[in-house]
């Protein structure tokens, strides 16, 4: 007989107790079941049929000192990429007005850096400040921080920080020599007392099994407040990197991922990313059903490619997807759900 996990109605108000047998039990009903409730609570905190649009700049790119054994901009791995230093200002606010004229509502930059300089960090408060002109949301992924140097991004107008924990503690020596899971943690802690947003989600398909899946949403989940924002990405192998030539994930495994992220952070976005150019457009329809309900949009996604902006419009025509915009944002104010959603969650 299959174990079974509990999930009450204060499931839909966001759990911060789950242990790893939970979620693994979560991740391994059946798929129906599992997709149903994960829909059930996406329809209790927001519009199943809107989506929300964010687009990513690289705006330094490469000769990153870390170790990490996907990324094609380490300085460690012979990859093909050329360096790029720190983009002019001008430059990225040219491309955060085209993504916001084309549909996209966050702008977010990523910098390879282990962690920024003050002198990087004020190019890049300029740069937040110059996209927050533009009426846009903004992010940026920079590495570890202080808590000073959150403060002041913070104070330059900063939404979210991006900072993914990437994989379950366990795995993580796996993956990443450099810098430890605690040191992400505490980054992520230094953006919350900021009063920042937290983007924090992590990579499938690394070699990891499902129980590392499961320990690594546990982290989120159980962190003092959900992230607002859980990206969740599908390893895009590049030549030179130490998981090249990594076994390809089971597309249901991701689509298990991404509805047990909704299950057990009801009030998050989160986020299909990395990955999107080699998905089936009926991959894609299959994660939206599972609760995801944000992707990057545009044709590159930091150094990789991402699923065109064309083949995007035509794929959210045929679902029947909006766009989310800054005045209509489709969502209930935090904390509102349907009751029928709770019954469902509850009973199911």
């Amino acid at each position: 007989m299959q174990a079974t996990v509990k999930m009450p109605a204060a499931t839909t108000a966001g759990r911060h107790d789950w242990t790893v047998d939970d979620a693994e039990v979560l991740l391994g009903r059946p798929f129906n079941d599992l997709l149903f409730a994960a829909q059930s609570v996406h329809r209790a905190r927001f519009d199943p049929n809107r989506i929300q649009l964010s687009t990513l700049l690289s705006i330094k790119t490469g000769g990153c000192p870390e170790d990490c054994g996907y990324c094609s901009q380490s300085a460690q791995h012979e990859t093909e990429l050329a360096r790029q230093r720190l983009l002019p200002l001008d430059e990225v606010l040219d491309t955060a007005r085209r993504a916001r004229d084309a549909g996209a509502t966050r702008f977010c930059m990523g910098a390879a850096w282990r962690n920024p300089t003050d002198k990087n960090l004020e190019t890049v408060l300029a740069m937040v400040a110059g996209v927050k002109a533009l009426g846009m949301e903004t992010c940026v992924t920079l590495g570890m921080l202080t808590a000073e140097q959150a403060e002041r991004l913070a104070g330059a107008g900063l939404d979210y920080y991006n900072h993914n924990l990437d994989t379950s503690p366990e795995f993580y020596g796996q993956v990443i020599s450099t810098r430890t899971y605690r040191d992400r943690l505490d980054t992520l802690e230094h953006v919350r007392a900021a009063g920042l947003k937290t983007c924090s989600g992590g990579i499938l398909g690394m070699g990891e099994g499902r129980r590392d899946r499961a320990s690594m949403l546990c982290q989120l989940a159980n962190l003092p407040a959900h992230p607002e924002s859980v990206p969740i990405n599908l390893l895009v192998q590049v030549e030179g990197t130490p998981l090249f030539g990594t076994a390809t994930l089971d597309p249901f495994e991701l689509v298990r991922t991404i509805a047990a992220a909704r299950v057990m952070m009801p009030g998050s976005y989160v986020r299909l990313s990395a990955g999107r150019d080699d998905m089936s457009d009926e991959l894609q329809a299959l994660c939206f059903l599972a609760g995801a309900n944000s992707v990057f949009y545009g044709e590159r996604l930091l150094t990789t490619p991402n699923a065109g902006a064309q083949r995007d419009l035509a794929l959210f025509a045929r679902l029947g997807l909006a766009f989310e915009t800054a005045e209509l944002p489709g969502r209930e104010a935090p904390g509102a759900c349907h009751h029928h959603a709770d019954q469902l969650a509850a009973s199911d």
